[in-house]
């Protein structure tokens, strides 16, 4: 997935008739904390702001829940 500006991630939720309000809630975060990741005021280095900015394309990255944190860097033999 390509990735987006804060500008494209409005303009597709608007196409889609969705808030980012309600993007928030549906996706379990915090309104305010993904208003400041789309103003650019939160970077998304770690944590939910992290999250959020990949779940919204805004940045690559994987999101680990917390329950998957600890067991985050252990390898996988194949």
């Amino acid at each position: 997935m390509p990735i987006r500006t804060p500008e494209q991630v409005r303009e597709e939720l608007a196409n889609k008739g969705i808030s980012v309000s309600k993007w928030a809630a549906a996706n379990g975060f915090s309104v305010n904390l993904v208003f400041e990741v789309l103003a650019g005021r939160k970077q998304g280095i770690r944590g939910q702001s992290h999250n959020i900015a990949v779940k919204l394309g805004l940045k690559e990255g994987e999101v680990v829940e917390e329950h998957q944190i600890a067991n985050s860097l252990v390898r996988r033999t194949a």
